[in-house]
């Protein structure tokens, strides 16, 4: 019976997440309300209430699940490999574009004050990828937490500041750069 509840749980968690998703998409974070959220997803928001106190909370979980979605799908991969192409899927995701054109503001916190769960899990699967890499022998020894925080890093940069350094370079000049540099940072 608990497990059946535990789903339950988690498939009213995903209905809330995936309508929140297409509420911001659609008005951006700053306009969306939990009513909207709610009536998109057909639930009460008191439903929503018991897992989020607020929209901001949410909004935060909403892009902690749509981040390790996109970075899991490289996560067995090379770590300089899964880096660049979770930067070139991130920058061109939908609810990462919108936050970016319409709520740039919203990153501010996790990017000068916190890490956010978002970057927690991002964390973790860098670490797990040089790990990897380390027993392999294709990644240089080392201290795997202190070298994901540098990979992420470098690949936040290119992420958030990458549009700036564009013309006449392309975005598949400036991956490539972003290769090199990680390539020399993790490579034996």
């Amino acid at each position: 019976m608990t497990s059946i509840r535990h789903n339950a749980a988690a498939e009213s968690g995903d209905q809330i997440l995936d309508a929140a998703r297409e509420v911001v998409l659609a008005v951006g974070v700053r306009r969306a309300t939990l009513t909207d959220v709610a009536r998109r997803a057909g639930v009460s928001r008191m439903t929503i209430y018991r897992h989020w106190p607020d929209m901001r909370t949410l909004v935060a979980d909403l892009m902690t699940r749509e981040w390790v979605r996109v970075a899991g799908r490289f996560a067995t991969e090379d770590p300089v490999t899964a880096a660049v192409a979770v930067v070139r899927a991130l920058r061109d995701h939908p609810l990462w574009r919108k936050i970016v054109e319409v709520d740039p503001e919203l990153l501010l916190p996790y990017l000068l004050d916190r890490r956010g769960s978002s970057h927690e899990a991002m964390l973790g699967l860098v670490e797990s990828a040089i790990t990897a890499g380390q027993d392999l022998g294709t990644v240089r020894p080392g201290d795997a937490v202190r070298l994901a925080r540098g990979v992420l890093l470098t690949a936040q940069s290119f992420l958030l500041s990458g549009p700036t350094m564009l013309n006449p370079l392309t975005r598949d000049d400036l991956d490539a750069e972003l290769a090199t540099l990680l390539e020399r940072y993790l490579r034996r």
